[in-house]
């Protein structure tokens, strides 16, 4: 057991898993640039009041998973528990309300929550997520959740089923918080320590308690949708509509309230079919009220994040044949005067755009060739000191057939890229 390892839930992104992440990355981005999305950056930390003031205080997040801390002035600063408030910051700090509206978002960011791990929910975990801030109407949320959807089609994700619902606003859910709790109060004592908790604090989470989702009270909870209002059904009516004229399927499933204050109307998740909430792989939701939370101008927006750990966790299983990026060209250098034949060689290898892996010089050839085979590299190129003193290489296929040939120095560049 070494001494020191990565902090409990935290991991390290090995070489080896490079190219499912790249995939997602590359994916995910060409995806956003598609629907006209352009990419933002955030600081990894944030003033704790851009969480505390929108997430709400009783949440999860704020009450039990936010890293926070105390910097060396004065400041309260919290770690990034999840992308879009300061995305919103952003946006009002930078005066982007002043631009064309909607503005298009997109981001790839480390998120920090103190939970339990499992597989695919770190406490560091990497989020990919767009905000479309200033449209209120419904093909706003259409159009986030196509390319929500089309990003999973797009990486193979194909048997996810969307589950969506309407959170009403803040009125709403403050008349449906106290039907739930006249609901909930004699069965108060039959549900999971954790409901209780939320009973007290965020109502609305007992509704997608993990466990007690089975529980006869839960499964007979009034429905949120009954208490809308004649806009927020009308809004709601209209985001399906337009999933019906897509062709989308989808569920309507009360049980997807949102954990964080924020949220209103339209929320949803991805999930694979037949599995349980645990198994989200990426959520959204209409937040029209977060950018006025933050002191900004009343402005709606909507959104999604999906958890790159998560993905590739769908990506592994129905894409194994990835495989890992490998080099163009091991060099192998040899004698006196081959590796500084070979440094110059693979400078301008690299100036022409092909990787090089550069051999070790005093190892025996035999094991330089093995480290070559295992290396996946296309060539080896080898110079000693009688190719260097004439100019040329050897240059041996690794990958395939061919026979290894001699070639003049200035002309491997053409022979490993033709």
């Amino acid at each position: 057991m070494p001494e020191y390892q990565a902090p409990r839930g935290m991991n390290d992104v090995l070489p080896e898993d490079e190219a499912v992440w790249r995939h997602i990355r590359d994916t995910a981005e060409r995806v956003a640039r598609l629907f006209d999305y352009h990419r933002i950056e955030t600081p990894l930390v944030e003033e704790v009041g851009v969480f505390t003031h929108t997430a709400g205080e009783e949440s999860d997040i704020v009450a039990k998973e936010m890293y926070a801390f105390d910097d060396r002035g004065g400041s309260t600063l919290a770690l990034r528990p999840e992308g879009t408030a300061g995305v919103c910051r952003a946006y009002i700090e930078h005066g982007m309300a002043s631009r064309p509206q909607p503005v298009r978002l997109f981001y790839f960011a480390p998120a920090f929550r103190y939970d339990r791990p499992q597989a695919g929910r770190y406490r560091q975990h990497w989020q990919f997520g767009v905000e479309c801030i200033g449209d209120g109407s419904p093909a706003a949320d259409l159009e986030v959740i196509e390319l929500q959807r089309t990003l999973y089609e797009q990486l193979g994700l194909t048997d996810l089923v969307l589950r969506i619902n309407s959170i009403g606003t803040a009125e709403t859910r403050s008349t449906y918080r106290d039907v739930l709790r006249v609901h909930f109060a004699p069965h108060l004592e039959t549900l999971s320590a954790d409901s209780q908790r939320r009973y007290e604090t965020n109502i609305l989470r007992v509704l997608d308690s993990k466990e007690d989702a089975a529980h006869p009270a839960v499964q007979n909870a009034p429905n949120i949708r009954d208490y809308l209002s004649e806009q927020d059904g009308a809004h709601f009516d209209q985001v399906l509509a337009l999933l019906d004229g897509l062709g989308v399927e989808y569920e309507v499933d009360p049980a997807i309230v949102r954990g964080l204050d924020y949220y209103a109307r339209t929320v949803w998740e991805f999930q694979p079919r037949g599995a349980g909430g645990q198994s989200t792989v990426g959520a959204g939701g209409r937040y029209d009220g977060l950018i006025e939370m933050l002191g900004g101008k009343p402005t709606p927006g909507t959104g999604f994040a999906t958890g790159i750990e998560r993905i590739a966790l769908e990506v592994d299983r129905t894409e194994p044949d990835l495989g890992t990026t490998a080099a163009d060209v091991f060099t192998i250098p040899h004698g006196d005067d081959g590796p500084a034949a070979v440094l110059k060689l693979a400078r301008e290898l690299r100036a022409a755009g092909v990787a090089v892996h550069a051999g070790t010089p005093g190892r025996s050839m035999k094991a330089q060739l093995r480290a070559a085979n295992a290396s996946g590299a296309r060539y080896a190129v080898i110079v000693g000191d009688d190719e260097a003193a004439r100019g040329v290489a050897q240059l041996k296929p690794l990958l395939g057939s061919g026979a290894q040939r001699e070639v003049a120095l200035g002309e491997v560049v053409g022979a490993v890229e033709g």
